[in-house]
């Protein structure tokens, strides 16, 4: 099982728009020097929805073979097609990741039904651990604990983001899933609570800018050091909260080009941060210890 901090990765490109595989580079270094415990490639905060489908897959094959094995790779392949999603999670496979975290469908609705048998299509036509991913601030699509609970029974099906930030939500998923079923957070801001009462750990964004504060916060919550957890957690709510004042990962890449980590390449229809908000995410590095 994949525990701790789990840094949902940019795709770092330049200003024209191209992947820049220096940076990537760079980043994937930083994170294994920085203590992170895993990177999903190509999920929503690596800007999956605007790389087409040989860039989706050339860029978890680079992330894999610079990893090297030193630390598991998670690559994102949900898709609100079927068929598209098993063709991307076999490509997975193929190239060596390690597990594939899978997002509900988007934008078509599908019944709780059609979301059971959704997954369990994936998961019956590629056989590799799979991560169920319920963001539905994003898809328009909430996948129910009754549906994940189902789904848990499902060979390959070995874990849940659940990005909703409703700590009851999570609690009973805790309580009522597996043990061996991991249940992580996908939301910065309630992340360690959900940790502290028994979850494996957080698909982070703001990992992508503090890596070893958020493997320590998770290291915190997993050891139960509940004051010590909290206090690092009030440190870093600023980079929490304004790193969503416009959409993921807009802030993140502007943040990382600050940081000289990457330059400033985002691809439509997102564009870079506005001005407006500069001084906001500015701020919020600094009260974080980052700059």
């Amino acid at each position: 099982m994949i525990r701790g901090s789990i840094v949902a990765l940019v795709t770092p490109m330049t200003a024209t728009g191209e992947i820049d595989w220096d940076a990537l580079k760079r980043l994937v270094e930083f994170h294994v020097d920085k203590g992170t415990a895993s990177i999903v490639a190509v999920g929503t905060t690596g800007e999956s929805a605007t790389l087409d489908c040989d860039e989706h897959t050339q860029v978890i094959r680079f992330i894999i073979e610079q990893v090297a094995g030193r630390i598991p790779v998670i690559a994102g392949t949900g898709a609100n097609s079927t068929r598209e999603a098993i063709e991307l999670t076999q490509a997975a496979k193929d190239l060596g990741a390690d597990a594939c975290l899978l997002v509900t469908p988007y934008y078509n609705k599908p019944t709780q039904e059609g979301l059971y048998q959704h997954f369990k299509a994936i998961a019956e036509a590629v056989d590799i651990p799979q991560i169920l991913y319920n963001v539905p601030g994003r898809t328009a699509c909430d996948m129910l604990p009754e549906t994940v609970i189902r789904l848990a029974e499902v060979k390959n099906i070995v874990g849940i983001k659940e990005a909703t930030g409703n700590l009851e939500r999570a609690r009973f998923l805790i309580e009522t899933l597996p043990k061996e079923f991991a249940v992580y957070s996908g939301d910065d801001a309630t992340a360690i609570e959900l940790i502290l009462m028994g979850g494996h750990g957080n698909i982070s964004v703001t990992a992508n800018v503090a890596p070893a504060e958020m493997a320590k916060l998770c290291a915190l919550g997993e050891q139960g050091k509940v004051e010590e957890a909290r206090a690092l957690q009030a440190k870093l709510m600023p980079l929490h909260t304004q790193l969503f004042v416009e959409a993921n990962p807009i802030p993140v890449k502007w943040a990382l080009a600050e940081m000289g980590l990457i330059g400033p390449g985002i691809r439509l229809p997102l564009t870079p941060l506005s001005t407006c908000y500069h001084g906001l995410v500015r701020a919020a590095m600094h009260d974080s210890g980052l700059s």
